[in-house]
């Protein structure tokens, strides 16, 4: 039996947080494998990789010391069609979430320059998108949260939202260049204070 090309999403990596010390009182983050990513299962297109936390001590605890301390990011190694969505469980009516996604580019990316990549998100399978165009201009090879503090994407939730689950998703389907080199670590929805 042929193998699915697009990666579904293992949601045995998403990670829910009640009454964060920032203020918040709901805090989701999406592993990589947590996602949806188009072609995500094509070995020519995407890979999972591993990046060691802090370093170790002694060569015996390496390997143990590696598993319990490194930080997992999808690598695009090309693709024309951008899409790496995710959906949360029902959220909090009545409030307002951030929704941002932890990137790099690594050195020799191409394809990024005029490729209008959006971060879109709405409530509900059947609500109306609210988006923002990401920065990609702006990152490094040091992962750093898109879109930024200082411009964030927050979407409100109502009371009177019968579905309550956060669809969102970071796309770039519409210039048709191939694009390699970046590298998403994971995204986060988080309650905010208003």
């Amino acid at each position: 039996m042929a193998r699915e090309p697009h990666q579904k999403a293992n949601y045995e990596y998403m990670e829910v947080e009640l009454n964060n010390t920032d203020g918040s009182e709901e805090y989701v983050r999406f592993k990589p494998r947590a996602f949806n990513i188009v072609w995500g299962n094509d070995k020519r297109c995407w890979r999972m990789a591993a990046k060691p936390i802090g370093s170790s001590t002694s060569r015996f605890s390496f390997f143990i010391y590696y598993r319990k301390n490194e930080e997992e990011f999808a690598e695009l190694l090309q693709v024309s069609w951008l899409e790496v969505t995710g959906v949360t469980s029902p959220l909090s009516g009545g409030s307002t979430y951030r929704i941002t996604f932890r990137l790099s580019l690594e050195k020799g990316a191409s394809g990024w320059t005029g490729s209008p990549v959006f971060l879109m998100a709405k409530v509900g399978k059947k609500g109306k998108y609210k988006w923002k165009r990401l920065e990609m201009e702006k990152l490094t090879t040091n992962p750093q949260d898109l879109p930024s503090e200082a411009d964030p994407l927050d979407v409100e939730i109502a009371a009177a939202d019968k579905d309550k689950r956060l669809y969102f998703g970071m796309y770039e389907v519409w210039s048709g260049k191939w694009k390699q080199g970046l590298k998403v670590y994971k995204a986060t929805v988080k309650q905010i204070k208003k």
